[in-house]
C-alpha cells in the first residue's frame, strides 16, 4: 500500500513538472526571459509612481515667450489694468441700431391696439386685431 501512494504521488509530481514546463515556455518566451522582463520592470524608475509626484514635469512652451513678455509688459503699464469696470465715469456706448428706426418701433408698439392682449386670453384664440395702428398711419402719411 505504502509502495502504490508513492508512486501516485511521484506520477503526480510528474504530470505537475510537465504542466509547469508546458507553461512556463508558452507564446514562445521562455522562463528566464519573462524573469528578466519582470526584474526590468521592477527596477523601472516611474512604475507605481502617481503622475507629479517626483517633481514638477518638463512642460513645452506652445507661444512664444518673447511674444509674450511683451504681452505682459504692455498689460502691466495699461492705464486701466486695476479698475474696476464703470468706476471712471460712464462707459462710451455705440449704438448698433438706427436711433430714429428704434424710436419709430417703439412708438409703433407703444401705440398698437391690442398691445397688452396675449394670444390665447381670449378663450384659446388667436387674437389677430384688424385695427389700424395709428403710428404706423402717420408715418406712412409723412
Amino acid at each position: 500500500m505504502k509502495t502504490s501512494y508513492q508512486l501516485a504521488l511521484a506520477a503526480a509530481f510528474a504530470v505537475m513538472a510537465v504542466a509547469s514546463v508546458q507553461a512556463q515556455t508558452t507564446g514562445g518566451r521562455s522562463r528566464e526571459a519573462v524573469e528578466a522582463e519582470a526584474i526590468a520592470t521592477a527596477h523601472a524608475p516611474d512604475q507605481n509612481v502617481t503622475r507629479g509626484s517626483r517633481g514638477p514635469e518638463t512642460v513645452k512652451p506652445m507661444a512664444d515667450a518673447d511674444a509674450m513678455y511683451q504681452q505682459a509688459v504692455a498689460t502691466a503699464h495699461a492705464a486701466d489694468q486695476n479698475v474696476t469696470r464703470g468706476s471712471r465715469g460712464p462707459e462710451t456706448v455705440k449704438p448698433m441700431a438706427d436711433p430714429a428706426k428704434v424710436y419709430n418701433e417703439a412708438v409703433a408698439a407703444a401705440s398698437a391696439p391690442d398691445q397688452n392682449v396675449v394670444s390665447g386670453s381670449r378663450v384659446n384664440s388667436k387674437v389677430i386685431s384688424t385695427m389700424q395702428n395709428p403710428a404706423l398711419t402717420a408715418a406712412q402719411g409723412k
